[in-house]
């Protein structure tokens, strides 16, 4: 029930202190019982029985949304604590203590604003007050608000006083933001979390306000202001604060959409039918009628939400009962909801929210919504995609009758694959070209002339695949690279070759990258260097060996063969793998290189020679080198040249 409001004294009217004057609905009409807290019996209920079995805790958090009780809920439990005829589970809000704790005047109550109040020195002035005892009452109880606006320093230099307190200390946190507190802080804290409050109720106490203002409201228009608030209590009381004093009389629903910007109801019906219908005309035109009286279009845009979800809801099964959406609207947002998808309620749902995300940040609000509308009356029915593999599966099958040796029967959603894609790909052999690689490529560069004819004179060699005309260029060429495989340049390049060759023609630059020399270890050669064995050293390295094993009986294992770039490129382009990838999935060579032993080259002792023992013997036995079928890199690509 909802207490009479405070009377005015009339000695501050006379003064013409207009603080004392009047106070705000929101005020005047604040619980002051655990039994007044609306929608959070919860919390009153484990607060009044700590109290009466003496379970008192040092620290409490509450947490929630704004406007639903969390500050009220700390005054109640202080002056349940403080009271003289307690501690009890209610307060009795006759003693002095109660009276002054109400009024915020209590000496040993005192409230922390966490946001103005945030720094170290505030929290360091707090703990040398904590030790004082309380000047009247049991307890010396601190409400802090916005606790999560303290700086980590406050934090810390609050920690120890809020696991320790004094015994005649009580600690109260609000906030509406729990997950910026440190962990350290809430495990020091009994948690209760502050829900919203659900539209019924706060449309109940806004009706007993109402009559206890000697006001007069339609049932509607409390509605649409219980719905409007979102939960929050204290918004609902502050928007009927406001038509208190804007409403001339009896407060109706136009006086509540003119005052939150929403538009008429029956206006918002039609859009919902519009769209419904997805008549993309009809939506637009709705749209315009319902904001032309000054409704604000991302208002418009939530009512419109706010309906579809109604309807999503019942998409799934839901009843009535889930409902939020009263009548006034004039469409039936269940049948609207069974004619619709679910995907595509979900679609449109989010195609809202996106639209007034962004309207916030525009300045072209109606705009922004009139594109919305317009993708909401022209999206198509949306189908889930087990429902549509269902759907497939379960269609009618037609058979093949089975011919030759397959005597396979393949259904109608599985047609039979092509031949060409279940068969080997083969390549049919093109006709020899009359012109050397080397003389085409030449001459096709000579033709272009200017840079592309010297930077064509830097390949080293130049083979025929096919069609396909592959120029060697050696590694170092960067700059040839680059210009020959502008796009411009290759278009020219493979015209000219067309034009010599008489028939279609292309080219791909391959790189030519140096062969590392291989290290040989010489551990066991006496008076010798390492040998290396690479182009550059071939006839030294031999002499060295032979002259080695004159000296000692050192068998040494045969030198790798060195293989040019262009000889492992012939090779690797031969490969049976490399054909079929070329060929079967329009791969390309990018690079090539030698294939590497597993391990060094062992050197191999004799068993008869002095020195020798079985260790090196197992070795030289189990080391070896293992041939690679294909160079060890060969990476595949699509398209164009590849270096």
């Amino acid at each position: 029930m909802a207490e009479s409001p405070e009377k005015v004294d009339a000695t501050s009217l006379a003064a013409g202190n207009p603080v004392e004057a009047y106070r705000v609905v929101a005020r005047r009409y604040r619980p002051q019982r655990f039994d007044e807290l609306v929608g959070q019996e919860h919390v009153a209920r484990g607060l009044s029985g700590a109290i009466v079995s003496g379970r008192i805790g040092h620290a409490y958090l509450f947490t929630g949304a704004r406007g639903v009780g969390k500050t009220s809920a700390a005054r109640i439990y202080a002056k349940a604590l403080a009271c003289a005829n307690g501690p009890a589970a209610e307060p009795c809000n006759a003693c002095d203590n109660c009276v002054a704790i109400s009024a915020g005047q209590d000496v040993d109550v005192l409230e922390v604003d966490a946001a103005s109040n945030r720094g170290i020195d505030e929290i360091r002035q707090l703990r040398s007050n904590v030790a004082v005892r309380p000047a009247r009452g049991r307890y010396k109880i601190y409400i802090i608000d916005e606790v999560h606006m303290l700086t980590r320093e406050a934090f810390n230099a609050l920690l120890k006083t809020l696991e320790e307190p004094p015994a005649h200390v009580k600690f109260v946190l609000c906030t509406t933001e729990p997950e910026k507190l440190p962990i350290t802080i809430l495990s020091r804290c009994q948690r209760f979390d502050f829900v919203t409050v659900d539209a019924p109720a706060i449309a109940r106490r806004l009706l007993q306000i109402v009559e206890a203002e000697g006001a007069q409201a339609s049932p509607a228009a409390i509605e649409l202001i219980a719905r409007r608030a979102s939960g929050s209590m204290r918004d609902s009381q502050s928007l009927l604060e406001q038509l208190l004093g804007a409403a001339a009389g009896t407060i109706g629903v136009d006086d509540v959409h003119a005052i939150i910007g929403t538009g008429r109801e029956e206006k918002v019906g039609r859009l919902v039918a519009a769209v419904g219908a997805r008549n993309a005309r009809q939506a637009i035109e709705a749209f315009d009628a319902a904001i032309e009286g000054g409704a604000d279009p991302g208002g418009v845009l939530e009512q419109l939400l706010a309906a579809l979800r109604d309807s999503l809801l019942a998409s799934v099964g839901c009843g009535a009962d889930a409902m939020l959406q009263g009548n006034g609207l004039g469409v039936d947002l269940i049948a609207l909801g069974k004619s619709l998808s679910t995907e595509t309620l979900l679609a449109m749902l989010q195609i809202i929210d996106q639209a007034i995300a962004r309207m916030r940040l525009s300045g072209h609000a109606a705009v922004l919504a009139e594109m919305a509308i317009v993708r909401l009356a022209t999206l198509e029915n949306l189908e889930s995609l087990a429902h549509a593999v269902e759907r497939v599966a379960a269609a009618p099958t037609a058979t093949h009758e089975p011919t030759g040796n397959a005597g396979s029967v393949r259904s109608a959603a599985n047609p039979p694959l092509p031949t060409q894609a279940r068969e080997k790909k083969t390549i049919e052999p093109s006709p020899p070209l009359a012109i050397d690689a080397a003389v085409a490529w030449r001459q096709a560069s000579e033709s272009m002339g200017g840079l592309a004819a010297d930077f064509a004179a830097t390949a080293s060699a130049a083979t025929w695949r096919d069609d396909v005309l592959e120029v060697v260029l050696p590694s170092a060429a960067t700059t040839a690279i680059q210009f020959l495989r502008r796009p411009e340049v290759a278009a020219a390049l493979v015209q000219a070759l067309a034009a010599i060759m008489d028939r279609s023609v292309g080219y791909t630059i391959i790189i030519d990258t140096p062969v590392p020399a291989v290290a040989i270890p010489a551990t066991h050669l006496p008076n010798t260097a390492q040998r290396t064995v690479g182009p550059a050293s071939r006839v030294a390295s031999d002499s060295l060996a032979s002259a080695a094993l004159i000296a000692t009986p050192v068998s040494i294992a045969p030198p790798q063969p060195i293989v040019s770039q262009t000889a492992l490129l012939r090779e690797a382009m031969e490969h049976p793998l490399v054909v079929h990838a070329r060929t079967g999935c329009d791969a390309a060579v990018r690079k090539v290189e030698p294939p590497r032993p597993r391990g060094a080259p062992a050197v191999a002792l004799d068993p008869q020679a002095e020195g020798s023992d079985t260790a090196d013997t197992e070795v030289a036995e189990s080391a070896g080198t293992v041939p690679s079928e294909m160079p060890k890199s060969l990476s595949s690509g699509t398209g164009g040249d590849h270096g």
